[in-house]
């Protein structure tokens, strides 16, 4: 189901913002495609470029045709030389977007701002941020698994959204409207991991003063997430292997087992060819896990990405009526040329401090400063704040 409406009055803009979408695997209607009316929801969103040819949004006679089209909130682009600026309209049902944007432009900059502008709308919907071909593959890829009951096995870096891609599973499933349930296998002490995932009677083990349905019961029609499977203890695993086998839980404690509707998906940072070697892991349990592989990509090696995934940054925290702040071509092209070791995480780390560094609705080139400038130079710390510091003072 889709609430994304796109006007087609104007070729060059219907056809950048639906492809924006598709790689971020958000569905999407044209206004006035009578052959998809049954797949839109009731919110109605209506995206629209000032340009339109069909819908003047400045006519006395456009709320009527919200009306007569069921639109419940209309976001207009409007291309501006000015500095980037938003106005709501009517309670927020109509809102304008001016922003310093040239769709015959291919840069950095138009890819940040066009996506600074689908997150207006996108806020709330499950989607990856992205403007690089080989992620966009891999989003399309996820779209197609997310309709098989199939168990994921999520290969990445830390720090490379495997959780994101894990959510993004679940919301394109026929699962999406059951629970989501991301459990860390590396954080929760051993003795307790078994119980946690698939509960345990009362009176079960010491300080067992009540029953607990555990988080596979608690996932029951829906999905759960191992998180960081490789640190799972083996006396565990086999345990595991035997819920995914039999689709059944053994609560601690208890001679019954409970029959599950659940899917599975795993993620991991380790090589688990060499944790099986290292008799770390059971094969047996990794051939079940691994149904369908899935690898997510250091940011280095996908730079075009940062431009998308900056803007969903900024945009997170801001209010529902509040203005983003906005990152010069200077601060982009320098988030661009770094390596990040540290991947999304660093990159969401060097945001939030740019945010506070700047005093300024548009974050500078100065503003931008990485975590190897505060750790690998610890003395420098000061130095790299104290313009702002003073600046603020003066």
């Amino acid at each position: 189901m889709t609430n994304y409406l796109i006007d087609a009055g104007d070729t060059d803009f219907t056809q950048i913002i639906c492809s924006a979408l598709d790689k971020r695997g958000v569905e999407w209607s044209i206004l006035g495609d009578e052959g998809s009316v049954q797949t839109i929801s009731k919110e109605r969103h209506l995206i629209i470029s000032e340009t339109s040819k069909d819908c003047d949004v400045h006519s006395d006679t456009f709320e009527t045709y919200l009306r007569s089209h069921k639109i419940t909130k209309v976001f207009v682009l409007v291309a501006s030389s000015e500095n980037f600026a938003i106005r709501h309209k009517r309670n927020g049902a109509i809102n304008y977007f001016y922003m310093p944007l040239d769709f015959s432009e291919l840069s950095h900059v138009k890819s940040f701002y066009l996506n600074l502008f689908l997150e207006q709308f996108l806020v709330k919907h499950v989607n990856l941020p992205c403007d690089d071909p080989e992620t966009a593959d891999l989003v399309n890829l996820l779209c197609r698994v997310a309709g098989s009951n199939a168990s994921v096995l999520i290969n990445g870096p830390t720090g490379t959204g495997k959780e994101v891609v894990a959510k993004l599973l679940h919301a394109k499933s026929v699962r999406k409207d059951e629970a989501f349930i991301a459990v860390n296998c590396a954080a929760i002490p051993e003795n307790m991991l078994e119980s946690i995932l698939f509960g345990h009677e009362k009176g079960a083990f010491t300080g067992a003063l009540q029953s607990n349905v555990g988080l596979f019961r608690a996932a029951h029609s829906g999905t759960i997430l191992l998180d960081e499977i490789s640190e799972m203890p083996l006396t565990l695993q086999s345990k595991l292997l035997r819920v995914l086998q039999e689709k059944v839980v053994n609560p601690v404690g208890s001679t019954k087992e409970i029959e599950i509707d659940i899917r599975v998906l795993a993620t991991t940072n380790r090589n688990m060819l060499e944790e099986i070697q290292a008799n770390k892991f059971r094969e047996d349990l990794f051939y079940r896990l691994n149904v369908f592989p899935v690898s997510t990509c250091a940011l280095k090696s996908r730079p075009l990405d940062i431009p998308a995934i900056a803007a969903h940054l900024l945009t997170r925290n801001v209010s529902e009526n509040g203005i983003p702040k906005v990152l010069s071509s200077e601060a982009l092209k320098k988030l661009i040329q770094h390596e990040w070791p540290g991947n999304v995480r660093e990159l969401d780390n060097v945001i939030q401090r740019a945010e506070i560094l700047s005093y300024a609705d548009e974050i500078g080139h100065a503003d931008i400063i990485f975590d190897n400038e505060l750790t690998l130079r610890p003395r420098n710390t000061i130095d790299a704040l104290n313009s702002k510091i003073h600046a603020k003072v003066g």
